[in-house]
């Protein structure tokens, strides 16, 4: 039981996965290591934040700068925060105005999402620049046939207020549904031991419309966006209270055509996406900021599907993006721009019962650097129908220099080189009972080059470090009988510094625990009551990467409960942190103890 884990392996649509080639496929199709997180496990875990979802699965580490919203980055097999891509139904949203391209999790709340997916391992051939560490995708509700819609509000700890509501349907043609949400809080002080509560408010929107002009063409459109007003503690130096805030806005579109030829088996898919990050920061409040940064990203694809037989199908792939960054303050402007031309084959081939065998290549043509080419294979082997997989996978990945990296005026450096890696697993799922028990257990490691770390001899970026990352994840479901779940997981990741010549060399690298346990239990009680609980312990880390800073270990109780009154009605609330755990996921920062939460939701 030391290995059980929130893996919602026994989930219904979990034998479907889109992020490992970019199309759906059975799971039992992929040979990579993917984590599904479905509506159901979303709404009995009652989170807020995506990444307390994202923190009980296997090979996922994350630090936060204090209060809720506040800067926030996840980190997949020991890789760099930064070396994480994210997508948001389909659109890339890493900020090309930020240091490192990185996404920051702070903002993102589990309002709008109904499924998670995260695909651990390098993946640049699908995906792109940033797939280094994997990908984490992040997907809104699908439209309910005929009529469906949800509403929930919560009240708790800090005077945190939670509201979110959504409709779907569809008729004739159309199909789509559209939601929103809030949320503010007066949060606590980021700052350790500072007394100023640093509070944030939140609202999220978003849209879709599917119009199904026929069995073989349709248009998707769909729209994300997010506000967010958040108060921080000053950051140069220590972290110490201030009046600091930062106003974000981040857009989020995506319209693209599908055309199904040939009975079915060629399908094609042209989209245009686009993101845009608007963050402004303010040393005084309601005055003009001190400071901000633009980022937008217009991307076109193209992708098309041949499957001349049951036992194949081809991929072929173009995409255009175009990341613009802008930047004002301190007495300066900077503003850059790019184009990237990808161009991506991949091959999935059944040539045994029960094998199936991937394979492709991308070449990247930046206009900066030049080309990069990218490699990936994977293979998953089941001789019983499924009851067993067998996995491999061989990954390489890619990440370009971000535009600040490149161009900023004091520290840019345009001669820098993207990083490189280089990625295996090997691993095995065995289900039992009829599925009552599923046990994962996966070996990889990663080896990265060119990294792109700050030269404090010379004051600028330089591809400076090789980092490497080897371990085991493990993960268990089971389901005993049918009212009770108990998931669990646990990750070794030893994360290393592996530059040759530095004084860091063999170091751990900063804020990646060795060591994470988590355990959930479900149980539905037989007059309707739910209770749960789960349990996430985190090994010691380093927050510098000299390892002389230390960040203790700690373990974190959350416990749960649900009743629904009548078809339509249920109240419901969790306690977090029961144990008033003090403890620090960044040194120098305020997290949570004790909260209490609770709330009503109706659907329909």
């Amino acid at each position: 039981m030391a290995v059980l884990a929130a893996t919602p392996a026994l989930a219904q649509d979990d034998n479907i996965v889109v992020t490992a080639a970019g199309i759906e496929q059975p799971r039992d199709e992929v040979g990579q290591a993917i984590t599904v997180i479905d509506a159901k496990t979303i709404e009995t875990r009652q989170a807020v934040d995506v990444v307390d979802l994202l923190a009980t699965t296997p090979g996922v580490r994350f630090n936060r700068n204090g209060s809720v919203g506040s800067v926030t980055g996840v980190s997949l097999r020991g890789a760099e925060t930064t070396q994480t891509l994210v997508l948001i139904d389909g659109v890339k949203v890493n900020d090309p105005s930020g240091i490192g391209d990185g996404y920051d999790f702070g903002p993102l709340l589990t309002a709008n999402v109904r499924r998670i997916e995260v695909l651990r391992g390098s993946n640049s051939v699908v995906h792109g620049s940033q797939a280094i560490g994997g990908v984490v995708n992040i997907m809104t509700g699908v439209p309910a046939q005929g009529f469906g819609a949800n509403a929930s509000v919560e009240y708790g700890y800090s005077d945190t207020w939670s509201a979110k509501a959504d409709v779907s349907g569809s008729s004739g043609i159309a199909s789509g549904g559209v939601g929103a949400a809030y949320f503010r809080t007066d949060g606590i002080s980021s700052a350790a031991g500072g007394t100023e509560r640093d509070g944030t408010k939140n609202i999220a929107t978003n849209a879709r419309l599917k119009l199904a002009f026929s069995d073989a063409l349709s248009l998707d459109l769909r729209g994300y966006y997010i506000h967010a007003d958040l108060d921080y503690d000053s950051f140069f130096g220590a972290p110490a209270d201030s009046s600091d805030v930062s106003k974000l806005d981040q857009y989020v579109g995506y319209a693209g055509l599908n055309l199904s030829l040939m009975d079915g088996r060629l399908t094609q898919r042209a989209a245009v996406t686009w993101l845009r990050n608007d963050r402004d920061y303010y040393f005084v409040p309601a005055t003009d900021p001190d400071y901000g940064y633009k980022g937008t990203n217009l991307r076109f694809e193209y992708e098309g599907v041949y499957a001349p037989v049951d036992a194949a199908k081809f991929i072929l792939g173009y995409e255009h993006e175009r990341p613009d960054y802008d930047f004002f303050g301190f007495g300066s402007t900077d503003s850059a721009r790019i184009n990237i031309d990808s161009v991506y084959g991949l091959a999935i081939v059944k040539p045994l019962e029960g094998l199936a065998v991937t394979g492709g290549v991308r070449h990247d043509d930046h206009s900066q650097f030049g080309g990069a080419t990218t490699f990936g294979a994977n293979a998953n082997y089941s001789p019983n129908a499924g009851a067993t997989n067998v996995r491999l996978s061989y990954g390489e990945g890619f990440k370009a220099p971000s535009l600040y990296q490149l161009y900023d005026s004091f520290s840019g450096n345009a001669a820098l080189r993207p990083e490189r890696s280089k990625s295996y697993d090997v691993g095995f799922d065995q289900r039992l009972d009829d599925g009552r028990a599923t046990l994962s257990l996966t070996a990889f490691r990663r080896d990265t080059r060119n990294q792109i770390n700050y030269d404090n001899a010379t004051f600028t970026y330089g591809n400076l470090d090789r980092t490497r990352a080897k371990g085991v994840e493990a993960s268990v479901a089971l389901k005993p009988v049918e009212a009770l779940t108990v998931t669990g997981s646990y990750s070794y990741i030893d994360a290393r510094d592996r530059s040759r010549g530095s004084a860091n060399f063999g170091n751990r690298l900063a804020r990646r625990a060795v060591n994470q346990v988590s355990v959930s239990a479900d149980y539905d009680w037989s007059f309707g009551l739910s209770t749960g609980a789960t349990v996430t312990m985190v090994g010691d880390s380093f927050d510098n990467a000299a390892n002389t800073r230390r960040l203790d270990g700690y373990a974190l109780v959350g416990v749960r409960a649900s009743l629904p009154i009548g078809e339509h009605l249920e109240i419901y609330g969790r306690i977090d942190n029961l144990t008033d755990e003090a403890y620090a996921t960044a040194y120098g920062y305020s997290t949570y103890g004790r909260s209490a939460y609770g709330g009503v939701r109706v659907r329909f």
